[in-house]
């Protein structure tokens, strides 16, 4: 017998009994690290060692230097950004995978993860009730789900005039007009400045009070741009939840034979739940869709979906062809025909893990309170004579500022507020800047953050407050 192998599974053993305590006392967790970066690397730094160590300590030392850093992410009263809750049964299924080692290529190597990625793939465009006959890629996320959106946009509309991008690059390419809204998420110009498009060469829509793009101001930039044209939609401004008028812009974009993309991390979501599908009407007619599974799907990291209608287009920006890769056979799904990556993890297994964990009504049912939870926690604060909500909550986020008199003022008042409440530790939340003026932003992304996290949260805050205003 290897005692080597068997200290490793020791050492795997010693995680999984870690981890698990971790979670159970996630409720009560501190949502400020205790220890800061400086101090977590000094724990960490040392020598490359000479010789290889004992798993087991290596594991008990790992789990000792980190703790002290960990954020409680996880845990009910995290607001901080948009972050699901990394369920336990999906993070099951993902230590699985792991400890299967599968690389998601093809289903030759990895028949089991190439199955569950197809059937999780159709369950998702049920959920989310976009076209059947999209193609979807399992990404790390929505900034990779945009850029894989993005890139078969960009392959389709130079297709359209004669020009094959993958073959010719970009080089002498008919330009391309990008139309995208003041407001849009930065990830989305990572993706184009990725795809040689550039972040600065977009063509930016006013935007309204709560970011939507204003249709009259769409309609004249479409009028302004000929040739091949992508414009980019949002569904959950990241500050305010706000989704664009899909319907009527996605009209206007396929007379011009162009198309759109919606980049809709959190915000698509709202499709799978009744009481607030109403927010997206009209998306299911744009040509792409970026989501996240590791935000209200509660998927752990990293988990994202490019969603896309036309599976051709989908297939021409990202497939990986060899002699040494075994192709799909028949109606099989390629699962590399979709992403960027050759090797990566097998992220089907913590999606359908979840999606049988919630179910069609669990997952709406978890949507509808993280909005509703939202939605009371910002009008209890803003029932305070002395605490503004900015903009009405529409989804899930909210903004709130503090104090009254002018916006400098303000923004010390705010920004003092979220640093006592960090240092307070009973909930996390972070900053944002609005309309030039500081915010304390709140997101509200995981199932475990019932009515009573939020009153616990809204009490933190108010205390925080009391003892900045006292200062």
């Amino acid at each position: 017998m290897d005692t080597k192998f068997d200290a490793g599974l020791d050492a795997m053993l010693e995680a999984a009994k870690s981890a698990i305590a971790y979670r159970r006392s996630i409720i009560e967790a501190n949502n400020s690290p205790v220890s800061g970066y400086r101090e977590l690397f000094n724990a960490f730094a040392s020598p490359v060692p000479e010789r290889g160590g004992d798993p087991r300590v290596i594991i008990t030392n790992l789990i000792a230097h980190s703790i002290p850093g960990i954020r409680a992410m996880t845990g009910p009263r995290f607001f901080g950004w948009v972050i699901g809750g990394s369920h336990p049964t999906g993070v099951a299924a993902d230590w699985l995978a792991s400890a299967w080692g599968q690389n998601a290529a093809n289903t030759m190597a990895a028949p089991a993860a190439s199955a569950v990625e197809a059937v999780a793939a159709n369950w998702l465009l049920d959920l989310l009730d976009l076209p059947r006959q999209s193609s979807v890629g399992f990404v790390t996320g929505a900034t990779v789900a945009n850029f894989v959106c993005l890139a078969a946009a960009r392959s389709e509309v130079l297709r359209r005039v004669g020009w094959d991008v993958e073959g010719d690059g970009m080089f002498g390419a008919p330009p391309i007009t990008v139309l995208i809204g003041e407001d849009a998420h930065a990830t989305v110009y990572s993706a184009l400045k990725y795809l040689g498009l550039g972040a600065r060469r977009v063509v930016e829509i006013e935007t309204d009070a709560v970011g939507r793009m204003k249709i009259a101001a769409f309609e004249q930039a479409i009028r302004q741009n000929n040739g091949p044209l992508i414009a980019i939609a949002q569904a959950g401004q990241i500050n305010t939840g706000a989704c664009d008028h899909f319907g009527e812009m996605c009209t206007m974009v396929a007379e011009r034979q162009g198309w759109l993309h919606v980049d809709g991390a959190f915000g698509l979501w709202a499709r799978a739940s009744s009481s607030r599908a109403q927010l997206v009407t009209g998306v299911e007619k744009a040509d792409s869709w970026a989501t996240d599974g590791h935000k209200w799907l509660q998927v752990p990291y990293d988990c994202g979906y490019a969603i896309v209608r036309d599976a051709e287009a989908h297939r021409r920006a990202m497939a990986i062809s060899a002699s040494y890769l075994p192709p799909a056979e028949g109606e099989e799904r390629d699962p590399s025909a979709f992403v960027p990556e050759l090797s990566r993890r097998a992220r089907g297994f913590a999606t359908w893990a979840m999606i049988q964990q919630l179910g069609r009504c669990g997952i709406a049912e978890m949507i509808e309170q993280c909005c509703a939870v939202a939605a009371h926690m910002a009008a209890q604060l803003s029932a305070q004579t002395d605490i503004l909500l900015v903009c009405p909550v529409e989804l899930n986020q909210f903004m709130i500022v503090f104090g009254r008199g002018d916006d400098e003022f303000r923004d010390g008042m705010t920004l003092s507020v979220i640093h006592q409440v960090q240092e307070d530790a009973v909930l996390f939340v972070g900053s944002a800047k609005w309309r030039n003026r500081w915010v304390m932003r709140v997101s509200v992304c995981s199932m475990e953050t019932t009515f009573k996290e939020g009153e616990k949260a809204v009490e933190a805050i108010l205390t925080a407050w009391q003892k900045v205003k006292s200062a």
